[in-house]
Order: structure tokens, then sequence, then C-alpha cells
């Protein structure tokens, strides 16, 4: 009990949350039976597989693959990593069952996810309850590391290895405001908790720099967006669509086109898909470079094209391999402390803030934040999609 009243006065300093921290030792008692390090244990990544995000979970999973693959052996961990299929058209419910299912699985010592915001507010209260710790490669909602306006919707056992909507939503409108110029923006949102986070963070920064700005809102399922153009004045200079599905920013695209509207489509990172989102002219953000331009990934990249012949490197795989490495480094550690015995889930969640990596797939130098769960220092990057379809960094 007192260690877990520990864990959350560390992690979050408030005594909200470590009331929160007694009730999640006594959830997590009955499966927090010793796993020798010795033996196999798991990692679950829960992140769309299936439907308009397969590509982001099946791009993710090679590279966490190749992680668990390449790293684990070298630390002496036998990992076995296990994919759950989480589609956004299918909302939360799904995030939550298989939250349970990892959960009563007392081999998963990890989990790498989930990969969208809305899967994050699903599940992590269950993962905090049972003492898992659980990382992110790509949800990026801003009030699952921080409180905004009020509301901290993550827990202690959250982390991401990517910045937040915080930094995203900033970049994306300043590179409106001041390279674009823009006068007026219309935004969408698509009724769920990524979209309507990083809309919101971009309107703020639009209207606060003299941007007239239209919004609207369209289901997650929605797949014609013709009447929604129609909305789209004919002098407005950009569509900001923070969609998780590139094909739909693709639609978009060609369908301003087709009722001749002059905006250019601005995607979140959710877009960036340069097999569906190729519409020239658009822009599209993300909170990774094209790592093939780092020379330190060389030898990275050439192990993951050999496992993945057939695959191009994007921007969500990366993160992902990253992602593994944090989890593996805190299993590692809690290992060393416990004597070769993970005695509970939560000694590897208070090891995740002490891991830092030298050589960073991203670039550069990983920690966490000493101010939230959040990477140090990162950014958000930003890209022109040429007459090819290819992404050009241009911010």
């Amino acid at each position: 009990m007192k260690k877990a009243i520990g864990l959350a006065l560390a992690v979050l300093a408030t005594s909200v949350v470590a009331a929160s921290a007694q009730g999640a030792q006594k959830g997590s008692s009955a499966i927090a039976a010793g796993v020798s390090c010795k033996g196999t244990m798991k990692i679950a990544f829960l992140t769309p597989l299936t439907g308009g995000a397969g590509f982001l979970g099946n791009e993710q999973g090679s590279w966490a693959k190749y992680a668990v693959k390449t790293l684990a052996p070298a630390m002496h961990l036998k990992i076995q990593l296990v994919m759950g299929d989480t589609p956004v058209e299918q909302g939360a419910a799904v995030a939550q069952t298989l939250a349970q299912k990892y959960v009563g699985d007392r081999k998963v010592v990890g989990i790498i996810g989930p990969s969208t915001s809305g899967a994050v507010v699903a599940a992590t209260q269950t993962f905090f309850q049972a003492g898992l710790a659980h990382i992110s490669p790509s949800a990026t909602k801003t009030d699952l590391t921080k409180r905004e306006n009020g509301k901290l919707e993550g827990t202690p056992a959250f982390f991401r290895d990517v910045p937040g909507d915080y930094i995203q939503g900033p970049t994306d409108a300043n590179y409106m405001i001041k390279t674009l110029h823009v006068k007026k923006v219309v935004i969408m949102d698509f009724q769920e908790p990524y979209s309507t986070g990083l809309a919101a963070a971009v309107e703020r920064t639009l209207k606060a720099g003299g941007v007239s700005t239209t919004r609207l809102s369209a289901s997650n399922t929605t797949t014609d967006y013709s009447a929604f153009v129609t909305k789209v004045p004919n002098d407005a200079d950009i569509v900001f669509f923070p969609t998780q599905k590139p094909g739909d920013a693709q639609t978009f695209a060609q369908q301003l086109l087709e009722q001749g509207k002059k905006a250019k489509v601005f995607g979140g990172d959710g877009s960036n898909g340069p097999g569906q989102f190729k519409a020239p002219g658009s822009y599209v953000s993300n909170f990774a470079p094209d790592i093939t331009g780092i020379k330190a990934d060389a030898k990275i990249i050439a192990g993951w094209k050999k496992d993945n012949p057939k695959s191009t490197v994007g921007s969500f795989g990366p993160p992902s391999y990253g992602a593994v490495q944090i989890m593996l480094s805190a299993i590692k550690r809690a290992c060393a402390a416990d004597h070769g015995v993970i005695k509970n889930r939560h000694d590897v969640l208070r090891q995740m803030k002490r891991v830092k990596i030298s050589n960073w797939i991203l670039g550069g130098k990983f920690a966490f934040s000493t101010k939230s769960n959040d990477p140090l220092n990162a950014k958000f990057y930003i890209f022109k999609i040429q007459q090819d379809g290819s992404y050009k960094l241009v911010g």
C-alpha cells in the first residue's frame, strides 16, 4: 500500500492521485505474483491493425517486433510481443476489453500503446489500477499527460515518447500564420478525442493570431465529405483536417478540387500516410522526422528493411521501436532491482521515468520531462506533399 502511494506521489504529486494509487494496489494484488526474469515475459501492443487506420498499426507493429527481436536478447530478456487490434471505427470498447484481458495475464509486465488518444482514455485507468506501465508511440491528446481546462484524462501509468497536441497545435497554426500567411481557415473535427483536442489547440493559436476560423464537425465513420466541402468558403486558405485515416484526407482534398475550392488540406499526425494522403500542395505534420536522414540509424533501418522488404520507412514506426526500447529498459532495471524476479508490476512502472537512451532513434538523446510523462524537448515536423506524392520537410 505504501509503495503504491509513494509511486503516485513521485509521478504526480497530488493527494487525489495518491488516493487512487491505494486503490490501484488493491486491484492489482491478486495478479502481481512474482515473474521470473529468466522466463518469458510479455509486452502487449494495442494499436489499430484493421480499419481505416490499419496502416498505422501494421507499421508500428513491424517496428515493435524488430525492436523486441534485436534489443531484448542484448538485454538478456525473453519477451513475447502480443498484438491487440483497436480499430478506430469501433470506439473505446475494444481498448477497454483488451486492457482487461492483458491485466488478467500475469506474464504481461508492460504495455505499448494504445496508439490512439481515445483508446488511451478508455484503457489507462484499468492499466493504472493494475500497476501496468503503458507507453504510446502516437497518442498526442494534451490532457493525457497535462491538465487542460481543469481535466486530466491520463494516469501516472501512462507515458508517451512523442510530444502532445500542446506542441503540435501551436506548431501547425504558427506555420500557417507565419509561413503561409493565412487569413481564413476551416477546422474539422471527427467527434472523437484526438481530433477534437488537436482542432481546439490549432483554433486557439489561429484566433490569437487574428485568423478567421470556421469549425465543422463530422462523424468518425464519414466517407463522403462533399456536403462538408460545400461549407468551405471559396476564399478559405486551409482546411485543417486532423483525421486518423489518411485516406479521408485524400478524399477531402479531391472533393475540394472537384468543387473548385482553392483551400489546401493541412493534416495532423494521423493524416501522415504517403501511400494514402498524396494530394500535391497539401500539408501534414508529424512527431517524427524522416529517420533515413539520421546516419546513426542506418544499421537499424537496414535490419528492419531485411525483415520487411516490401515496406518503406514511415513516421509512425520509429517511435514504436523507441517505445519498446524504453519499456525493455524499464523491465531490465526492475529485474536488476528485484534480483531477477519482477515482484510486482509497479516495479516496472517505477523505473519508467528513470530510463535514458543516449542514441535515440529519432535523433539525439531521450529522457522524460521532469514535469510530465512526456519526452523532454520533443518537437513536431511539417511536410508539404510534392507532385509525385512524396513528403518534403518544410518546417
